[in-house]
């Protein structure tokens, strides 16, 4: 009874703190704050008046689920008044960076764009990375916008050129040639089995080919093949043709695309609540490929498809890319086009222009922008429903054992391999689909080895000791995991500010069969065609993928490529065969043992002795 009488006493206190604050608003331009309970920031924006435009969050005509969820978590407002709107825009998006606040038009997915870059190093590396900010010295090429395109570059560099990719650390230690020498993919400089000189003429030939000289690479090539042919170094001359050839049909497949000019091209889809936007990236005239996001936004007003698109393109470039092109190709016409402009313009220090209307080439760019952000939009919006689905049974399922709004949902698993490179995961979901810009993974320390109990205490802990708890937390587990989650918000204090779930897999582990476990509440076994227990499993399952994937990079990390220099039996040319046939060490790891018999020259007992190697 106290407890209620203190929520409505609290909810009184707080309604009356935001009038007056409303009331005393300015009606000039400025930025503001929303603060959550414990003085969180939970949403920046900007206005042209502060005052018309923070008012309308608390209209009752409000109907948008998203802006209802931050109205009812604000307890402060802050504001920042300025002189002009460019001024706005810059503080609005550097506030975002900075903080990250949970209900800004920010994109699920914010990973940096690829690169590919050659180091300054005596014996120059070829290498990736997210951002220029790389922490390598170097000239870099891009952006990709998916991985598989800088690796397929990277991969296509080895072949051509055989320039180093590996770390400083490890090139410094060898002792004798690795893998990628035996392969043909590397020189050997780590061991002196290739001259300064020469090896510097293979990076300056590969520097050209990124740079888009294809054609000047190609001379090159020939006049080296031409050379070694005349000083009769046959074998010499095979390599260089072998490599001629491979460009040759490089510049086959990029025929369309050879033409001028760096552009980043922009196309807006929007239904129903659910708006795509298609990113293209052109460099060189060549188009490096494109990427679909699905930001989130709160709506206020009637938002067009112009002003959302502004927003975004402002969110990109503070948020995702550290490249600015010439030019900015637009399926909208914006009307803050200039201001825009101008602010990324002073933001890179390089100049850019924003255009809608274009011809040629361009216009071929962004018709084939706007087609995809159509496609795009059309598969998530079935997906969309089915998700809108699945919430609404899941919300109506736990109404018989709380009255709590759930849209934010959080999930943990733990994986390793006997103990081995133990991983926690954190996956995020909300009305909207997985928060992956949100995911978070954990390595655990310091407790026994395959102690799930203890590695989901230390897991949680960390997260909770400074992160808000969301509005259902899914711990994949029985009543053990549950209880250890339980104890953890306990010793927090926070044990209230939750629904806590654990997922226990049913008769036979077989999926379908799950049972939910609350705390005080008793144990739910739902259909297999329940559409809220769909909703978990899937939640469940993306936290497991999250979770072994990381820790399968983390496990193979530790064991690295050495461990087939210990195989008996196992010589030179079998690795060097079997690396050729599977295309790397990571293939062969994920290789079975029958695939990895069927190599020319390994057979089953030896393939049974690798196999164990990799996996014990």
């Amino acid at each position: 009874m106290n407890d209620a009488l203190d929520c409505q006493s609290d909810d009184f206190d707080r309604h009356s703190h935001l009038s007056a604050i409303l009331k005393s608003l300015p009606n000039l331009p400025g930025v503001y704050k929303m603060l959550g309970k414990n003085g969180e920031i939970l949403y920046v924006g900007k206005a042209k008046s502060l005052k018309n435009r923070v008012s309308s969050y608390f209209a009752k005509t409000i109907e948008h689920p998203k802006t209802r969820a931050l109205v009812q978590r604000i307890y402060d407002i802050q504001i920042i008044i300025v002189r002009g709107e460019t001024e706005a825009l810059l503080l609005e998006q550097n506030l975002i960076k900075e903080h990250r606040p949970p209900y800004n038009v920010i994109l699920r997915d914010d990973k940096s764009y690829l690169y590919v870059f050659m180091s300054t190093d005596k014996f120059p590396r070829l290498g990736f990375g997210r951002g220029k900010g790389n922490h390598v010295h170097g000239r870099f090429f891009g952006p990709y916008p998916s991985a598989a395109g800088a690796k397929e570059a990277l991969l296509l560099m080895q072949k051509l050129f055989m320039i180093r990719d590996c770390t400083n650390s490890y090139f410094n230690t060898r002792k004798r040639p690795c893998l990628e020498y035996q392969i043909k993919r590397c020189k050997a400089p780590c061991v002196g089995l290739v001259e300064h000189k020469e090896y510097l003429e293979d990076v300056n030939d590969a520097l050209l080919f990124l740079g888009g000289e294809n054609v000047q690479a190609q001379q090159m090539l020939v006049a080296k093949m031409e050379k070694a042919a005349e000083e009769l170094n046959f074998e010499q001359a095979a390599f260089y043709r072998d490599r001629i050839t491979m460009v040759s049909e490089m510049q086959a497949r990029q025929a369309v695309f050879r033409l001028s000019g760096e552009a980043d091209v922009f196309a807006i889809s929007h239904k129903s609540g659910v708006t795509c936007i298609h990113v293209l990236t052109v460099r060189g005239g060549r188009v490096l490929g494109g990427k679909n996001y699905f930001p989130d936004e709160v709506v206020i007003g009637e938002e067009n498809n112009a002003e959302r698109l502004s927003e975004f393109i402002l969110s990109f470039y503070f948020q995702v890319s550290d490249d600015l092109p010439s030019e900015l190709i637009v399926s909208e016409v914006l009307t803050d086009a200039q201001t825009i402009g101008e602010l990324l313009s002073e933001q890179f220090n390089k100049k850019t222009q924003i255009k809608h209307r274009v011809q040629k080439h361009r216009a071929e760019w962004l018709d084939l922008a706007k087609l995809n952000a159509d496609n795009a939009l059309k598969a998530k919006m079935s997906d969309y429903y089915e998700l809108k689905s699945r919430f609404t049974a899941l919300k109506l399922m736990l109404a018989s054992v709380s009255n709590r709004i759930i849209d934010r949902i959080e999930c943990f698993d733990i994986s390793h391999t006997m103990g081995e490179a133990a991983v926690g995961s954190c996956v995020v979901f909300d009305s909207g689909g997985a928060r992956k810009r949100d995911y978070r993974q954990y390595a655990i320390h310091d407790i026994t080895a395959g102690d799930d109990y203890a590695a989901m205490r230390q897991v949680l802990m960390r997260r909770y000791v400074k992160h808000e708890l969301p509005d259902l937390l899914l711990i994949d587990g029985g009543k053990g995991q549950l209880n250890i989650a339980k104890e953890v918000l306990t010793e927090l204090g926070r044990l209230d500010e939750t629904l806590l779930v654990g997922v226990a897999k049913g008769e036979g582990r077989k999926a379908g069969l799950e049972v939910l476990h609350f705390i005080d509440h008793e144990p739910i076994d739902l259909p297999m065609d329940s559409k809220a227990l769909h909703l978990i499993m899937h939640i469940r399952d993306e936290a497991h993928r999250f979770a072994i994937t990381n820790h399968r990079k983390k496990r193979d990390k530790a064991r690295g490529s050495s461990v087939l220099e210990v195989i008996p039996g196992l010589g030179e040319k079998r690795r060097r065969d079997l690396l050729n046939h599977f295309g790397g060490i990571q293939q062969l790891i994920g290789a079975s043992e029958l695939e990895i018999a069927s190599v020319k020259g390994i057979g089953k007992v030896l393939a049974g002795t690798i196999y164990k190697a990799l996996h014990a």
